[in-house]
């Protein structure tokens, strides 16, 4: 059962401005484009004060709709209906790191990483290809032609920093993992089993498991976080699997999470994280009503190797939520085979629901703080009292600007 009354906090907005990529003409409307670092955020244990990274996503891209609807661009229109298609208006503008220094009142870009295969030529924000395993969303230019895949692409979202100067970042495509050095460059990038990337330009291993690909499209790894000892890796998908198919995400209510050991990559033990339902999300419920498919996962934080902050929002409404992981709330592991029935995700919807699920004590709610922005998806842990919060802009492409926010608790965070 979830506590339901956050602790006290104050909370203020830092000072910080997008950098600025110009403009595309449309019918309608400037489209005005902005750096967007509001994907992920991480501390790294033992780094220098002050600092904070960011990983932006894929790069700019909009829904079918929002092309039509906001923009005017009726080229799109033989497209519309079409399950995660999306545009991408700039191809230039590719995932990347960013180094980022607090001071007291504002956060200030020092210098951004771009993401580059082994002999350092940057990735692509294109989806990897498709296959008889794997499902992948079409992208198109803005003359509406799709674009090939590419092995190299990837839709960053999550971040976690390493010691060493590295990182493993959370791709949502495959879903992936990758490691990645202090110069950018990826190292390996972790696959599920039978998914592979012929022509990608570092190491590829399939050692996820196969039921990964399962992922609601656009919906894959979005959150990620290192024990401090860098022995667990933590990730969580976005949302409810698709398994076996559509109708099970869309009636599903738990997300699974996944402690890996870093060195190998090998899932170490599972969790199902419970979604809220979705009329508590209510600054969301103010616009429209809410399904359980719109609700996700977007970041998780972790305080000890037993112990995650989880994000989980819907559009406008972000709570987060402190989660125990012990012996007793681990998943049968034939739950991570593929072939296992019912499914996680069919159980998910009855309402006697017979697997261990996640105790949830609520930490924060924008609900209560209707001041900060919507779309949150980055999260730090800045001391045990005081959180970094920060919106995915979406590259400014309807008009949204990245907002940091500092919350400070009354009391720790981890008890």
């Amino acid at each position: 059962m979830a506590a339901r009354h956050p602790p006290s906090c104050t909370v203020r907005q830092l000072g910080w401005s997008d950098p600025k990529y110009g403009e595309i003409a449309t019918p309608r409307r400037p489209m005005r484009l902005a750096g967007g670092y509001g994907s992920g955020l991480s501390l790294r244990h033992g780094g220098g004060e002050g600092i904070v990274w960011a990983v932006c996503d894929r790069g700019p891209n909009l829904k079918i709709k929002t092309a039509l609807e906001r923009f005017g661009l009726s080229q799109f229109e033989n497209f519309e209906g079409g399950e995660g298609a999306k545009v991408m208006p700039r191809l230039d503008l590719r995932p990347v790191i960013a180094e980022l220094r607090l001071r007291e009142e504002r956060v200030e870009l020092v210098r951004t990483i771009r993401i580059a295969d082994a002999q350092g030529q940057p990735v692509s924000g294109l989806p990897i290809p498709a296959s008889g395993h794997a499902q992948c969303e079409p992208a198109l230019d803005m003359e509406a032609n799709v674009l090939e895949p590419d092995p190299n692409g990837m839709d960053s979202e999550g971040l976690a920093a390493l010691r060493d100067g590295g990182f493993w970042v959370s791709d949502e495509y495959g879903p992936s993992l990758l490691r990645i050095d202090a110069e950018g460059r990826v190292q390996l990038r972790l696959l599920p089993k039978g998914l592979e990337l012929r022509g990608a330009g570092y190491a590829c291993r399939a050692s996820l498991p196969a039921l990964a690909v399962k992922r609601q499209l656009n919906r894959g790894f979005e959150a990620i976080s290192l024990s401090q000892d860098e022995k667990w890796l933590f990730v969580a998908f976005q949302s409810p699997l698709a398994h076996p198919d559509k109708d099970a995400h869309e009636k599903a209510r738990h997300v699974r999470i996944w402690r890996l050991d870093a060195a190998s990559g090998d899932v170490a033990a599972q969790y199902l994280y419970p979604l809220d339902a979705p009329q508590t999300f209510l600054r969301d419920t103010a616009k429209g009503e809410v399904e359980k498919s719109d609700l996700k996962v977007s970041e998780v934080t972790a305080l000890s190797d037993t112990c995650l902050l989880v994000l989980e929002r819907g559009s406008e409404t972000t709570k987060i939520y402190r989660v125990e992981l012990d012996a007793g709330t681990q998943l049968p592991p034939e739950h991570l085979e593929e072939a296992t029935r019912p499914t996680v995700e069919e159980l998910s919807a009855e309402d006697s629901f017979p697997l261990p699920e996640l105790e949830k004590s609520l930490i924060f709610n924008t609900d209560d703080h209707p001041e900060i922005a919507a779309d949150l998806e980055g999260m730090a842990v800045l001391s045990p009292s005081r959180l970094l919060l920060v919106n995915d802009n979406d590259f400014g492409t309807e008009g949204a600007e990245t907002s940091f926010w500092r919350i400070d608790f009354e009391e720790p965070m981890l008890r």
